[in-house]
């Protein structure tokens, strides 16, 4: 499976990605946004690596994570869950720092939208995000996405307090 956009393509996340996808995921300021990272060890990035793997041998998978390539190197990663509904798709996104900045996550997310559409029959995306996560917002807005609903709660793993997290959706 793979995924071409003009710039980027995506590919099935796999161990060979270990460390650059942990080099991204143990970032703290990449991650201080996120619920599930910063990674606190190259075993735990091997082990959600080898989660991802493993879903995707499944009939129905619940999830799909794609590895970003730009120009052959990984610079981030895309994903889809379908945690809520079979025909609801939720996106997330993380870009290496270094390449923040240049829409690859829409890039990447636009195409993941336009596969999940055409290979999945997904009609409904989602994204969730910290309120204070400004680029995310930008994202969203980029992809035809509309602001929901403001009065969620999250807790960053980087963080010790509770904020306030947006949800924005897409029906196409």
């Amino acid at each position: 499976m793979r995924i071409d956009t003009e710039r980027l393509v995506l590919v099935p996340l796999g161990l060979e990605h270990l460390e650059s996808t942990h080099a991204y995921a143990a970032d703290p300021e990449t991650t201080k946004y996120m619920m599930f990272l910063p990674v606190d060890s190259l075993e735990e990035t091997r082990k959600y690596i080898a989660d991802c793997v493993a879903e995707r041998q499944k009939p129905v998978p619940g999830y799909y994570e794609f590895a970003v390539l730009l120009d052959g190197v990984h610079i981030g990663g895309v994903s889809l869950y379908f945690d809520t509904a079979p025909d609801i798709g939720e996106l997330g996104w993380i870009i290496a720092r270094a390449y923040q900045g240049h829409g690859y996550a829409a890039e990447a997310a636009r195409a993941l939208i336009d596969w999940g559409r055409e290979a999945l029959n997904v009609r409904r995306f989602i994204a969730h995000c910290d309120a204070d996560n400004l680029a995310s917002q930008a994202v969203m807005r980029r992809l035809g996405m509309t602001l929901t609903d403001a009065s969620g709660v999250r807790k960053n793993r980087g963080s010790d307090e509770s904020r306030r997290e947006y949800l924005y959706e897409l029906t196409i």
